[in-house]
């Protein structure tokens, strides 16, 4: 049953909210008109900011920094290497802390806009050995030994909106939880769509950027959303779905939003994935779906190994989240036609046409996308057996 309140009670609980809630945010106190008077400021055509950005020594958070350069970047390549203190990014010891950060993709930035551009990095330490939580590096060898079969990719990212304190953003204003599951998956309306802002300017930030992104909606969380990422061929789709975690917490930083990825936040509701869709060229032709139920039968058996990369944590987080109440369980594989809670799982229109991609439902909210398409590649393309 949901609860209701009179109008005048709504108003006040709204007025609650914001005075509670937001004013806690020091981003939400902020004027962005006045942040505008400065980001339409006029620059010289010849100088472009440009915003390099990595993933963390904990293998699922991401730092930036912004250095000034000469002239405007057509690709990763006309970007020099930069160095950041790696001590205060878990990447570093203090009496030795340069990083390196070495460019792989560049994106149109959004925020800033004009010529100026978003560069995704990788890290190495001065040796020039990747850093520990450098898995591209890694995905990189592999897929380059499989070029020929085309792998494909989308992710579908789940996560949640939160206050700055750690409580989801529309939930009751003092305590307590929404009413129960079943109103807020797609849905519409002030009383169960929470958010819908940042999500939609999230998405017009992926489409002007370039990431090949195919689709937002509310999830069945109140405050929960999903945005889905490809399909994309290669290395692309993990550098896409990395920079839309960067753009998506900050845009949500403008509106004195945070964003949680954490695949199990709450037990009695329901937590946060990155299914991960996947084909290969064969897949993809007439007669593929033979190598779909191949490579089921595959992941069965390396179901322990994948999930031990399915989340930062070797498998602690996932435990938490696939516990068989409307999700696989973490110990068992399983799969099915059409059935969510299902390990992989194949939509009934791949089933029908018999050829397509198939979802593989394990990977956790903040799980690496780098180590997730290398587990998956790996077994698939680079095992016989």
């Amino acid at each position: 049953m949901r609860f209701l309140l009179r109008p005048h009670t709504l108003n006040v609980c709204k007025i609650l909210y914001r005075s509670v809630h937001l004013d806690w945010s020091p981003n939400w106190k902020l004027s962005k008109k006045i942040w505008d008077r400065y980001r339409n400021l006029p620059i010289a055509n010849c100088k472009v900011q440009a915003t390099y950005v990595w993933i963390d020594g904990t293998g699922e958070n991401l730092r930036s920094k912004t250095r000034t350069m000469d002239y405007t970047p057509s690709s990763h390549k006309d970007c020099p290497n930069l160095n950041f203190n790696g001590s205060f990014t878990y990447q570093a010891e203090p009496k030795n802390s340069d990083v390196i950060l070495c460019p792989v993709a560049i994106y149109n930035d959004p925020i800033t806009q004009g010529n100026n551009k978003l560069v995704l990095c990788e890290t190495y330490d001065t040796e020039g050995r990747p850093t520990q939580s450098n898995h591209r590096h890694h995905c990189m060898e592999t897929l380059n030994q499989v070029c020929d079969k085309e792998p494909m990719f989308g992710f579908e990212q789940e996560f949640m909106m939160m206050d700055v304190n750690s409580r989801p953003f529309g939930w009751p204003v003092m305590s307590g939880e929404p009413s129960p599951l079943g109103s807020y998956y797609c849905s519409v309306g002030a009383d169960r769509a929470f958010g819908r802002e940042v999500a939609e300017s999230h998405y017009r930030c992926l489409l002007y950027c370039g990431v090949d992104i195919s689709g937002v909606n509310p999830e069945a969380t109140p405050s929960q959303w999903e945005f889905k990422t490809g399909p994309t061929i290669g290395i692309k789709a993990a550098d896409d779905l990395w920079i839309s975690r960067y753009l998506l917490q900050r845009v949500a930083e403008d509106y004195g939003v945070a964003i949680s990825f954490h695949p199990k936040l709450f037990k009695n509701w329901k937590g946060s994935g990155c299914h991960t869709n996947f084909s290969t060229k064969e897949m993809r032709e007439d007669g593929g779906f033979k190598y779909i139920e191949e490579a089921v039968k595959k992941l069965e058996k390396r179901h322990e190994d994948h999930i031990k990369v399915y989340d930062p944590r070797g498998g602690k987080y996932n435990a938490l989240r696939l516990t068989g109440h409307g999700t696989s369980k973490v110990d068992k594989f399983t799969s099915g036609v059409a059935d969510s809670t299902a390990s992989v799982k194949i939509s009934k229109a791949v089933m029908q046409k018999q050829k397509g991609h198939f979802v593989d439902r394990r990977p956790a909210g903040n799980a690496d996308p780098y180590q997730v398409m290398n587990a998956l590649v790996c077994t698939l393309c680079l095992n016989p057996h």
